[in-house]
């Protein structure tokens, strides 16, 4: 039996965890995939909007405004990456000025400070790069971009530091009510593995989010996966745009954005189509077509030869287009995280500070006197001095064997990715954590010795490796025995 079960490890899920962490009590946090940051966190803008669109009065517009606000110190109590550049949405004809208008009356009425609308030359001063078409644009200063596996991480590895317990490949098949040993209710949870009792279930299972919910509830909803295509650029394109730079929003969302990364490169999408399969991250070159015809309407000289990879996400899409959130009303102590598509990695923070104090008032937690609010990053030896670097390899010379060229990562941060609390398992956990195989050749070099690093260090067979758990498996078979 256990106080809280929290379904999902994405950002929301981990988020909630890190903050009810605050409190004593036994809590876990299932994840049918093999890591943290599996979902939609790890495939979106890593933007951290402004909250100048969401509708006034909406939940999503309160959490984006509260998110936004958390970030600058969160990113520095639980060391992972966070830039304030601000942004910029353009009007691409003088027709869509009074849109420009509207979202910022809107973002006003939201609470955003900063807005101000700019006309072309101003525009041209904060962001040389951008075209001939634009006319003037909507710049607001408090936007900014964010690291999101490395956000999830952090939240994570502080849960986990607290006390939290995670159990991954542990899928959630059935939720139903039950009684604990003295007769009092509780919700049994069947998995797999077993089952588990428990007084409290947080719903954060992303586009599954429906499903756990209807479990439990006759007021159903329905999650639309809305899938999204981006390219990523390469490193020497990071100085191309300075802003996240959007277009006007349409029907489905806030449009192609052209922006830079925290690690440096430049990003562009998403595209937004509704489909029916959960898991359907395919990219299509319809997609790219489409992503490509619209970023060029803002820049005129887009660096598309420096497209280093290619990837698809997720949102958890709700018709009633707003988070889902709080204590279900004919499920007691059932809280839904539903919904979460954008602005939700803004929103994650204030969404997880909020349900974990809803959560721990309804359960009469008290307050854990020995949380630790602080975490400490993985070792960056690029942001060392040359003294530094050298007093680090002559404690530890895996420091100084570099084993991703493309992005400089050496055997020491990796090595130290798979030992750290929630350690990386595949080649993608590795990745997620210390960039080994983001770079331009996308682990076409280093990945053989990743793998056989996760080997020695978890115990198993190098033919036991995965790319991201499951059946992602990497060696298939052997064209020759084995010594």
């Amino acid at each position: 039996m256990v106080d809280v079960v929290i379904i999902g490890a994405g950002v929301t899920g981990c988020a909630v965890a890190r903050f009810l962490s605050a409190y004593k009590g036994s809590f876990v946090v299932m994840e049918r995939n093999e890591d943290v940051c599996t979902g939609t966190s790890k495939a979106n803008s890593a933007i951290i909007h402004a909250g100048f669109d969401a509708a006034h009065g909406s939940l999503m517009a309160k959490y984006n405004i509260l998110g936004n606000r958390m970030y600058p110190a969160l990113s520095k109590e639980l060391d992972f990456a966070y830039k304030n550049n601000g942004s910029l949405v353009l009007a691409l004809s003088d027709e869509d000025i009074p849109k420009l208008e509207a979202l910022m009356e809107n973002g006003i009425k939201n609470g955003v400070q900063g807005l101000e609308i700019v006309d072309k030359k101003r525009l041209k001063e904060l962001e040389p790069s951008v075209g001939h078409v634009p006319v003037a644009a909507l710049y607001a200063p408090t936007a900014g971009i964010v690291c999101p596996f490395g956000a999830t991480i952090a939240f994570a590895e502080n849960a986990c530091a607290n006390g939290v317990e995670f159990c991954f490949d542990t899928e959630v098949k059935g939720i139903t009510p039950g009684t604990d040993d003295e007769g009092k209710p509780c919700w049994v949870i069947q998995t797999a593995e077993g089952a588990v009792r428990t007084r409290a279930v947080v719903n954060a299972a992303g586009v599954y989010s429906d499903i756990l919910h209807n479990m439990v509830s006759s007021q159903k909803i329905q999650i639309i996966p809305r899938k999204g295509d981006y390219l990523l650029l390469d490193r020497r394109t990071g100085g191309y745009v300075k802003h996240t730079v959007f277009q006007v929003p349409g029907k489905y969302g806030k449009g192609v954005l052209v922006s830079p990364t925290v690690h440096g490169n430049t990003i562009i999408g998403p595209t937004a189509e509704d489909i029916d399969d959960k898991e359907g991250v395919d990219t299509t070159s319809e997609g790219f077509d489409d992503l490509m015809e619209k970023a060029g309407l803002a820049f005129d000289d887009l660096p598309l030869r420096d497209v280093i990879t290619s990837f698809a996400g997720l949102r958890a899409h709700e018709a009633r287009h707003d988070f889902i959130l709080g204590e279900v009303a004919d499920a007691p102590l059932f809280f839904d995280c539903a919904g979460i598509e954008s602005p939700g990695l803004t929103a994650a923070p204030a969404i997880g500070e909020e349900i974990a104090r809803e959560v721990a008032e309804k359960l009469g937690l008290p307050a854990n006197e020995g949380f630790v609010a602080t975490r400490k990053g993985f070792t960056d030896p690029k942001s060392m001095s040359q003294e530094e670097l050298s007093a680090l390899i002559a404690r530890s010379p895996e420091y100084g064997r570099i084993v991703c060229r493309c992005e400089q990562v050496s055997e020491g941060e990796i090595r130290e990715a798979i030992r750290r609390p929630i350690g990386a398992r595949s080649l993608d956990g590795v990745k997620r954590r210390v960039r080994a195989g983001m770079g331009r050749c996308q682990a076409g070099f280093c990945s053989p010795r990743i793998m056989d690093i996760l080997a020695e260090e978890w115990g198993v067979d190098v033919a036991d490796i995965t790319k991201s758990g499951g059946h992602s498996e990497v060696i298939v078979g052997f064209v020759k025995d084995r010594m």
